[in-house]
């Protein structure tokens, strides 16, 4: 099984590095929709409505199969034998950003029902904030992996 694993471990790599960019895309975008949607819609007008068809289909149909595939291919290449020092630092700060970027899915997941809803109760401002959670997620998993301090 593990000389398997071995074999495929550059295509898993690959695929999880295509899901990981596909996430993250969008991740920065659909918060940048949440600040033109609070901005420049009314609820219940065709805007409000345009808006929420494309965030619920770039949180459903892109976002969500990448994070389920990032993760996927993520814990296969853990079990892959030989590829991570447990004693290490970085594995584990890898995992800290790993957790907080899918906190933030989660998050943007619940807002967009707030939309749904016509109950959002934040500013584009908030949301530009809110915007940076990714890049700081981003910038602790990539120091993690490249530099493996």
């Amino acid at each position: 099984m593990y000389d398997f694993l071995l074999i495929l471990y550059p295509w898993i790599k690959s695929l999880h590095v295509m899901a990981v960019l596909s996430w993250m895309a969008g991740l920065f975008y659909l918060p940048r929709l949440f600040v033109y949607h609070v901005e420049k819609a009314t609820i219940g007008d065709q805007l409000d409505q345009t808006f929420q068809i494309m965030e619920q289909k770039l949180f459903r149909f892109i976002m969500h199969p990448a994070m389920l595939v990032a993760w996927g291919c993520g814990v296969i290449m853990v079990i892959t034998p030989g590829v991570i020092d447990w004693s290490a630092i970085w594995p584990w700060s890898k995992l800290v950003g790993i957790l907080v970027m899918t906190w933030f899915h989660v998050w943007l997941g619940r807002k967009r029902v707030d939309f749904e809803t016509g109950s959002n109760t934040l500013t584009g401002r908030q949301y530009r904030l809110m915007n940076e959670v990714p890049t700081l997620a981003m910038v602790v998993i990539v120091l993690s992996v490249i530099v493996k301090f």
